[in-house]
């Protein structure tokens, strides 16, 4: 079996976020970036289908040369090559698009990506892409499994879960649940030394214009103090509940 699986590189939530040039640029300046949580675990369950199976795990990102530490401890995770597109990731059409014709050079039974990124939380990449090839696409995935062509997969819908079979090739994005957090996979230092020799091939990118682009940038505002109301002055906080917090 021969996987594909999309990383995107992403600040680390607990990074201090800040922007630059007028509020219109992300300012990267101390920030910590590491894989895309949702495609981790879409890594992870790559790496069963490798270790049971005997699959082929390519990952592939759109960025500059700045991502590769993040390729890198793909590879060390155990991945066996990895790609860079190298241009900066516009938007997901663009990001979609570039991947796509990866996918058009290189036959990939199943193709695997987070069900969106961590920054954006567009949720547009793996469907764009399943437009874009014209195979089966399954979102919100958080049971796989492939036997020859079969794919057996459940995912989450409004009020409950629901299960599919589809044949590969197929892309399927993936949340939390397709592996447990446990079972995420640490580079020990064996796979960081592996995957200083594993390739990382580095590709220009095909001609592709945005379809959109930032006007700027905006931080959520502050949550304001905690008022504290005395236990037995229920007037005030039905005031405050009414005229302030107007829920009431």
């Amino acid at each position: 079996m021969n996987i594909l699986v999309c990383i995107s590189h992403v600040p680390d939530t607990t990074s201090k976020i800040n922007f630059k040039e007028e509020s219109t640029a992300f300012d990267t300046n101390g920030v910590q970036f590491v894989i895309n949580p949702y495609d981790e675990f879409a890594l992870t369950r790559a790496i069963w289908f490798q270790e049971k199976q005997g699959a082929k795990i390519t990952v592939v990102n759109v960025g500059d040369a700045s991502s590769e530490p993040t390729l890198r401890k793909a590879l060390a995770i155990g991945a066996d090559e990895a790609i860079r597109i190298d241009a900066k990731p516009t938007d997901g059409f663009f990001v979609a698009q570039q991947i796509a014709e990866i996918c058009k050079k290189e036959r990939y039974d199943l193709i695997l990506a987070g069900k969106e990124s961590s920054d954006y939380n567009g949720e547009m990449v793996p469907g764009l892409m399943a437009s874009l090839l014209d195979i089966d696409f399954i979102n919100a995935c958080t049971q796989l499994e492939i036997e020859n062509e079969t794919v057996t997969a459940t995912r989450e819908i409004d009020g409950g879960s629901e299960s599919l079979t589809a044949k590969t090739p197929i892309i399927v994005a993936g949340q939390k649940g397709m592996v447990e957090e446990k079972d995420l996979k640490i580079p020990n230092m064996r796979g960081i030394m592996m995957a200083r020799k594993k390739p990382l091939t580095v590709l220009e990118a095909t001609h592709c214009s945005a379809h959109t682009q930032i006007d700027s940038f905006e931080k959520s505002e502050e949550k304001s103090a905690c008022k504290m109301i005395d236990a037995n002055n229920i007037d005030e906080l039905i005031e405050l509940l009414h005229k302030e917090a107007k829920v009431i």
